[in-house]
């Protein structure tokens, strides 16, 4: 059962809040004043604090400030509730990093619908999404579905791309966030030797594009389409709208694509200085995780030999002796061209 903290300095207000919320399944703690609410919040832990501006010793500020400089509670949903309706008050303790607002008077809908939207983004944001592009694009989509962002591809015009056509260019300035309806898509750059090395690769449900948007920038690799696509094309400034509305999602979302860099950085490491067969073996297992969302075991590898061998930075002669090695070692079944993992397991251990 979810713990919700009310704090009010008006006992007829504070105990029908806690009458409301107990009727709707919630356990319902109540503190009479902002010193008493912050008291008990960091007692209690609760999952989520409604609270009263105006209030003696302590006001809703103060509590909210207290609130979010401590570790246990920093994150916790906050609700202002309050007669004050003017602009700069409700601009105040947002950016403070209030959640919501609600003014008096208020319903028994209004006050539940702002609490479950606020308990829904709560725990999105608190799910644990893969440091990459497939764990940003996890969130996104939970933000989507859950109505937190209106990001809906389905509201937007989409865009249909032929095998081996350009999405985008390096040095481009980008236009679009891309939402991947169907098909798979590479991200690949061009050494100085004039040799393809592949950054990334995209399948359905995947969102592209997003960091040099964020970053204000230049798109820093060309994107072609490896399987016809479809895409849709959310406008760059409706995504940085909605990504910035938040300052929680916000946060969240740039703590993912930081990781994301680190790990890219890692990998060109490992590019440098691994193995070949360790190489291999991390590319081939990091494909599956991408193109094998539904996790079918033995899985099947759609993509070319060459595609392969950018991914991992090598020659595809050399690429081509080493899949025969693991062929031999039944770690891949290779039949009428395509490449099935057989031991997944075994596979990932090469890594270490």
């Amino acid at each position: 059962m979810r713990r919700l903290l009310v704090i009010d300095d008006h006992d007829d207000i504070r105990e029908n809040i806690a009458e409301i919320l107990s009727l709707a399944g919630y356990e319902a703690l109540t503190a009479e004043n902002g010193k008493k609410g912050v008291e008990k919040a960091l007692k209690e832990k609760p999952d989520l604090v409604i609270c009263d501006i105006m209030m003696p010793e302590l006001d809703g500020y103060g509590v909210l400030h207290l609130l979010r400089k401590n570790e246990s509670t920093e994150n916790t949903p906050f609700i202002f509730l309050t007669a004050r309706t003017e602009r700069v008050d409700f601009r105040k303790g947002m950016e403070m990093g209030a959640d919501d607002y609600i003014t008096k008077p208020f319903d028994d809908i209004e006050l539940l619908n702002a609490i479950e939207i606020r308990l829904k983004k709560y725990d999105i944001l608190q799910n644990k999404y893969a440091t990459d592009g497939k764990g940003a694009s996890e969130l996104l989509t939970d933000l989507n579905v859950s109505g937190m962002i209106p990001l809906n591809p389905d509201n937007y015009d989409t865009e249909t791309l032929s095998r081996k056509l350009s999405l985008f260019m390096e040095g481009r300035r980008p236009k679009f966030l891309y939402y991947l309806k169907k098909g798979k898509i590479k991200a690949y750059r061009v050494h100085e030797d004039g040799k393809e090395y592949i950054t990334n690769l995209y399948t359905a449900g995947d969102y592209i594009g997003y960091l040099p948007l964020l970053e204000n920038g230049m798109y820093e690799d060309t994107a072609e389409v490896l399987e016809d696509a479809e895409l849709a094309l959310i406008p760059k400034d409706e995504f940085l709208s909605a990504i910035y509305n938040d300052i929680h999602i916000a946060s969240k979302f740039i703590r993912l694509i930081a990781q994301n860099v680190q790990e890219k950085e890692e990998r060109l490491l490992s590019l440098a200085y691994g193995s070949l067969r360790k190489r291999v073996a991390a590319a081939l297992v990091d494909i599956d995780s991408k193109f094998n969302k539904a996790g079918m075991s033995p899985s099947s590898l759609d993509i070319s030999r060459e595609d392969i061998a950018q991914y991992v930075g090598t020659a595809t002669e050399s690429l081509i002796r080493t899949l025969s090695d693991f062929k031999s070692e039944k770690l891949v079944e290779i039949k009428d061209g395509k490449i099935r993992i057989a031991d997944m397991a075994r596979l990932k251990n090469l890594l270490y």
